[in-house]
């Protein structure tokens, strides 16, 4: 084998043994598979402070890498914006302002605030009617309990609930006393309690009330 022959080999075995020690120099790769060699960098045939890649490491992971981060940012946005643009539907008061019109033994009943209707009956501010009847009401916050009382009769009412009592016996209302915008409404079909004795004109939107 002549010289020249053997000195090429020699450099090639070199260039593989380097290139197999930068590829199993220890240290922490970075997102592009790669370092800088900063200890005994001649060691392992490198500069001091150069920068190399370990087994075969390139930017194209970090490329793809930032690619699908952006394509996922993107799918993000899109659905962000369109949850944003959906609106939930706005729910109607169930309850309305009545025009309906009481009298109490031929007197008509001056509402401070309306009667209202809900899910189609009627309500009535207690207030104003336990007035106009001349009757008194007493209500106990704890309990949410309503009583009514006029001569021997007694009306017990309970807010939110259509289980009412006239004179101790169970009776069940079209629609349950509520609090509404501060007032607190009764069905006046409760009004039967009393011993009351009504007549709806549907024609006039008008309720007679006898007691």
């Amino acid at each position: 084998m002549n010289k020249k022959k053997v000195f090429t080999t020699l450099v090639s075995v070199s260039l593989l043994l380097n290139a197999s020690t930068v590829l199993a120099h220890p240290g922490r790769t970075d997102a592009y598979g790669g370092h800088t060699c900063w200890t005994n960098c001649s060691k392992w045939g490198l500069e001091y402070g150069e920068y190399h890649y370990h087994n075969g490491g390139s930017s194209s992971s970090s490329s793809n890498s930032n690619k699908s981060s952006k394509s996922s940012s993107s799918k993000s946005s899109k659905s962000s914006s369109t949850s944003k643009s959906i609106k939930p539907k706005e729910s109607k008061p169930k309850y309305t302002q009545s025009n309906l019109k009481v009298f109490i033994n031929d007197t008509k009943v001056n509402f401070t605030n309306k009667p209202l209707q809900y899910e189609g009956y009627n309500l009535v501010p207690l207030r104003d009617i336990t007035e106009g009847l001349k009757a008194t009401f007493a209500y106990y916050p704890e309990s949410g309990t309503i009583g009514i009382t006029k001569n021997k009769h007694k009306v017990t009412l309970t807010l939110g609930s259509k289980k009412a009592f006239y004179d101790g016996k169970s009776n069940t209302l079209s629609v349950a006393p509520k609090v509404i915008d501060g007032i607190t409404y009764i069905p006046v079909q409760a009004m039967k309690g009393l011993g009351a004795n009504m007549e709806f004109d549907s024609s006039n939107n008008t309720l007679d009330i006898q007691i």
